[in-house]
């Protein structure tokens, strides 16, 4: 793991190369509502995928809801295609507990049962809290403690990573 953040740019580029080999004519992709979201906005175009993109806000399936309420506007899932015996790519923007992982899981199989979910993540920050490993990571990048590593997003939609203080000491 490195300590220096990444391009988020050059990270892409990457993730997209390694990603395309495995794209057949059955797969599909989701992007986790905020970060996941952009950066599977980024990702579609490149891969050729010919579904539309679907993208989920799996604020509502989080095992923390009850605890902690709603942290962000909910936003609407759509998902355009059919799910079932697809193959799907999950995208988010860093992989850390593996709690949202599983949440949009849960929320996917409301959808039908894909035949494949493989995720697709910007940057793996480790931390696992539940037995979760991406299929394809773009970075691996240690983040220090009472810190964590967010995605921004400028006016032009190029995309950078940043570290920010934790709230709560995440």
């Amino acid at each position: 793991m490195t300590s220096k953040l990444p391009d988020a740019e050059a990270v892409l580029v990457k993730l997209a190369a390694g990603v395309k080999a495995q794209v057949t004519p059955a797969t599909a992709m989701i992007g986790l509502h905020t970060g996941g979201a952009w950066v599977a906005e980024r990702l579609h175009p490149l891969l050729g995928l010919k579904d539309p993109l679907g993208l989920m806000d799996i604020a509502f399936y989080r095992d923390d809801y009850a605890k902690e309420g709603l942290k962000h506007d909910p936003k609407k899932t759509r998902i355009p295609f059919e799910v079932e015996g697809r193959d799907l790519l999950l995208v988010d923007d860093v992989l850390y507990t593996g709690r949202t992982v599983r949440a949009a899981m849960n929320e996917l199989f409301d959808y039908g049962r894909p035949r494949s979910i493989a995720l697709v993540v910007l940057a793996d920050r480790g931390g696992r809290q539940l037995p979760i490993a991406a299929q394809h990571v773009g970075a691996q990048v240690e983040v220090p403690a009472g810190r964590k590593l967010r995605l921004k997003r400028a006016d032009d939609g190029r995309l950078s990573l940043a570290l920010e203080e934790a709230a709560g000491g995440q």
